[in-house]
């Protein structure tokens, strides 16, 4: 569990915390399942919005707080949205504690990158490093020109992939966390399309190789995916991957509209899937609540009461519920699934079949 002992009763902001937390708590355990020591993996996906950028203000230390209170509830988390300042992610592991380890990606370079990472995060008491981390890089496109076999280079995918491999019980897998351009603001933009096609088809040709470290491969991540019949979906499946029929019909951003978040998977059957268990977890239904404005006000400040150009903010509540709030916990909900990870009984039964 997370560590509480910084938490000071003797502020306001401290009684709150606490008193946030408690509700917080009861309220993931009637949503969360269980954590198993073998026999069950929670995996979610969290783009926590610009993590952590003070474009409304600094991250108050009660929203690291209920976080990482979220997150401990999970074995294993992409981040998307981690800035290329790790502040932010060292503070939430620090509440942590040392039971939790971490990779995270390098900063992609250029404009349309954002000065991002992307981080796993994973409870090391049950999951463990295979080995295996790296940042998914195109292959070259092979072309014949006047009879020669050339090589240009791919156009790579604007905020680069993080892949990790990790063991947990009788299971190996291959996590590979993206955060997709958006493109324009349309269903299916052509640039978001292409780079989920791109990405897609890449790890499928990874999941055909005899010599990959593990044939499990699980894309997840914000992949900017408006609805489900989009195109944008479409070309995961064609590459194999398939999303457990309890996640597709689950909106993921803060207004629940749009099917930002997926978890896609391309696996063996006989050592990893689902056990029918999934959800979305919706934060705000606890804390940061709309009834809550008028309690956060002061802490919003002078950009609650007044625009940029200095006049008074005809929609105090919008500002309050759409920027400054889901700039204190995210604009997108966290996503998770439960996995089946003991196969032990199957193995057994094949064993006595075999004789």
């Amino acid at each position: 569990m997370p560590s509480y002992k910084n938490l000071n009763t003797d502020t306001p902001a401290g009684v709150r915390t606490i008193d946030h937390l408690l509700k917080l708590r009861a309220h993931l355990d009637r949503e969360i399942p269980h954590k198993s020591a073998e026999r069950t993996l929670l995996l979610a996906t969290w783009n926590i919005r610009e993590f952590d950028s003070p474009a409304y203000g600094d991250r108050m230390p009660e929203a690291f707080y209920y976080i990482a209170e979220i997150i401990a509830r999970f074995d294993l988390v992409a981040i998307q949205e981690v800035r290329q300042n790790l502040k932010a992610l060292q503070q939430l592991m620090e509440i942590l504690g040392n039971d939790w380890g971490y990779f995270f990606s390098d900063v992609t370079e250029g404009t349309q990158g954002n000065g991002e990472r992307m981080a796993f995060v994973f409870d090391k008491r049950k999951v463990h490093s295979g080995g295996l981390v790296g940042q998914l890089v195109l292959p070259p496109i092979e072309r014949t020109v006047n009879g020669k076999r050339v090589y240009e280079p791919a156009g790579q995918i604007v905020r680069t992939p993080l892949i990790a491999g990790f063991k947990t019980g009788w299971t190996d897998f291959i996590l590979t966390t993206v955060h997709i351009i958006y493109g324009e603001g349309v269903a299916n933009s052509p640039a978001r399309v292409e780079e989920i096609r791109q990405v897609a088809q890449a790890l499928r040709r990874r999941s055909e190789d005899p010599f990959e470290w593990s044939r499990n491969l699980i894309i997840l991540g914000d992949f900017n995916i408006f609805k489900p019949s989009d195109k944008t979906m479409q070309v995961i499946n064609e590459a194999g991957f398939t999303v457990p029929p309890e996640l597709q019909k689950l909106p993921s951003n803060a207004l629940q509209n749009k099917y930002y978040d997926q978890i896609a998977f391309r696996i063996r059957p006989d050592r990893f899937g689902t056990t029918g268990k999934a959800g979305v977890f919706n934060f705000f239904d606890t804390v940061y609540t709309r009834e809550e404005e008028s309690v956060y006000a002061p802490d919003m400040g002078e950009a609650y009461l007044r625009t940029t150009n200095g006049k008074p903010r005809t929609n105090k509540s919008l500002y309050y519920r759409t920027y400054w709030r889901t700039h204190q916990m995210s604009d997108h909900l966290p996503m998770w699934v439960e996995l089946k990870i003991d196969y032990s009984d199957e193995f057994l039964e094949r064993k006595l079949e075999s004789e």
